[in-house]
């Protein structure tokens, strides 16, 4: 019970002493509002460094584990910047609505983290690590193995996506119990005759069963492409790449063995013990001290 107790007690302190200069910013891009969380250490500038974070698939900035990295990289003196995809909605917050018209693409988060790097850059931000999640975590991974800003210094991959062939089709019969392939030709005859924006309904897509997308969107995330696996889009990383996989992940189970291979003078990988893909309460701070380590230069 005493232990319990301290430890809450210390959470509770960690927290109420958390720095004051955080706030939510709203900018427009692509014709719509998007935002994101500004956190700036005690006694920093943006000007000494920032983390920019991404969270995974279809979530948001505030959800547990993007909220726990905010928090535990103020506590060691980085700021940061974790935003929200825009996907295709107006000031989005939460988790996406399953029921809401999809018509956001995967192939535009390139897009939106470059923005928001210019966005940085712009706000006299000094040198920028990239982070994400899950496939947040693929997704910075294909921004810096492109053609990255050279204000991007470095790359953190949280528990990040991989891909076999034919990883869609077998992920959709386990899902939901049917074929990938009718509806995926389908979205794919529309989308090549210029009506990518028709929306089908009462179709299964991603977490949402009977739900309603557009066809570009299906196609755009169900059709095959090997740039989401990590390890293989790595190998191309343009600046140094730390990936931490969880030793427990059932989400992305196979980042650690595949990594094995993968691993240079410029990606280094580190399995924490007891982590799940969320990597939730203690295992939190053991990941958080690792990148620390990686962005302050030692030994992750």
């Amino acid at each position: 019970m005493v232990r319990l107790f301290s430890f809450t007690t210390a959470l509770l302190m960690a927290v109420l002493a958390l720095p004051a200069q955080a706030e939510e910013v709203k900018v427009p891009f692509q014709g719509r509002t998007v935002n994101a969380n500004l956190n700036i250490a005690d006694g920093k500038k943006l000007s000494d460094g920032v983390i920019l974070m991404l969270h995974g698939t279809l979530a948001h900035k505030d959800m547990e584990i993007m909220r726990s990295l905010q928090d535990l990289m103020l506590e060691r003196g980085f700021s940061n910047l974790a935003f929200n995809l825009g996907l295709a909605q107006n000031d989005r917050h939460g988790m996406v609505d399953c029921a809401a018209p999809h018509r956001h693409l995967d192939s535009n988060t390139v897009k939106e983290i470059a923005f928001w790097v210019a966005w940085l850059k712009e706000k006299g931000a000094g040198p920028i690590t990239v982070l994400g999640h899950s496939r947040g975590g693929n997704q910075m991974a294909r921004y810096v193995a492109a053609s990255p800003d050279p204000a991007v210094k470095r790359a953190v991959l949280v528990a990040p996506g991989t891909w076999e062939k034919g990883a869609e089709s077998r992920g959709y019969k386990k899902s939901y119990k049917k074929d990938l392939g009718p509806l995926l030709a389908r979205a794919e005859i529309l989308t090549l005759a210029g009506k990518g924006d028709t929306l089908m309904d009462d179709v299964d897509f991603v977490y949402c069963p009977k739900t309603t997308v557009a066809a570009a969107t299906f196609v755009d995330y169900y059709k095959s492409n090997p740039d989401r696996d990590t390890p293989a889009v790595v190998d191309r990383a343009k600046v140094p790449v730390l990936v931490a996989a969880a030793a427990n992940d059932q989400v992305s189970p196979k980042i650690a063995t595949k990594m094995k291979s993968h691993t240079s003078a410029n990606v280094r990988l580190v399995v924490i013990p007891d982590a799940g893909h969320f990597f939730r309460d203690l295992v939190a701070e053991d990941l958080a001290d690792h990148i620390q380590q990686f962005i302050s230069g030692g030994s992750s």
